[in-house]
């Protein structure tokens, strides 16, 4: 991370902040992570700031965790205290965890404690039986956190991703499974989503299943068929893309934390 490159909280927290009249949701983010570059920095605070807004205005409270910032976060069971979590994109996760040993082709913001803490966060979630929600990194951590693997670097990234010199984020197909979670909180199989993603799921954890694959076969939704657990590569926080299906996303997730 450039030492002139920083991501503060008052950058991304609507007017009022955390406070709602519904559920409160822990929101897991790392505001700041190794490699961090400006532009990226900016995306950051986009989106953060469009999910904790989005949520606001539907009725919800939130707490925001800044996975980045170790020393200020408690134990992650307490997270498990709130009614869902919530964990948004950022960095890669450590090849480690899911047995990559070998280097990764454009790795950046790799950041181990970050990722022990939100693994152990959405475990804790999961045994007190909390709906847990993952945007793109977030959606890699749930299926890490139950055993599953990555694909490192997706070596034709056109779908996913913009090439060199152009913008990150792009619009990519999506087919979304039938009767999926997935397809019932979206109410769509075909999507166009925003999406700048280089790593995506591998083999899905244990418990987990596919549920929605990009048009090259690369996974791009997992969830879990008998508990509140799904994960998006996708970015729906993305003020780029559709609000109609962010707040599809979004909605489903309250609910399922309204009836927790």
């Amino acid at each position: 991370m450039a030492a002139d490159v920083v991501v503060h909280r008052h950058e991304v927290e609507p007017d009022g902040g955390g406070s709602g009249g519904g559920p409160r949701v822990a929101v897991l983010v790392s505001l700041n992570f190794p490699d961090l570059t400006g532009p990226v920095a900016d995306l950051v605070r986009r989106f953060t700031r469009t999910t904790l807004t989005t949520l606001r205005e539907l009725g919800a409270g939130y707490e925001l965790f800044d996975t980045s910032d170790a020393g200020a976060l408690p134990d992650p069971a307490s997270v498990a205290g709130l009614d869902g979590v919530f964990l948004l994109g950022g960095g890669d996760v450590d090849g480690a965890l899911y047995g990559h040993t070998g280097p990764v082709p454009n790795s950046y913001g790799v950041d181990p404690k970050a990722d022990a803490y939100a693994i152990a966060a959405i475990r804790a979630a999961e045994r007190a039986g909390r709906p847990v929600f993952g945007i793109c990194r977030g959606s890699q951590l749930v299926n890490v956190a139950f055993g599953g693997t990555l694909v490192p670097d997706i070596e034709d990234y056109r779908l996913h991703r913009g090439g060199p010199g152009r913008p990150m984020f792009l619009d990519e197909q999506v087919t979304v499974l039938e009767g999926t979670r997935l397809a019932a909180m979206t109410g769509e199989r075909r999507l166009t989503v925003r999406s700048g993603h280089h790593q995506a799921v591998d083999r899905p954890g244990d418990g987990l299943v596919v549920a929605a694959r990009a048009d090259d076969g690369v996974v791009e939704g997992v969830e879990h068929p008998d508990k509140w657990i799904v994960g998006v590569q996708w970015h729906p926080e993305d003020p780029d893309g559709s609000d109609e299906h962010r707040v599809r996303l979004f909605d489903a997730f309250l609910t399922a934390c309204r009836g927790r």
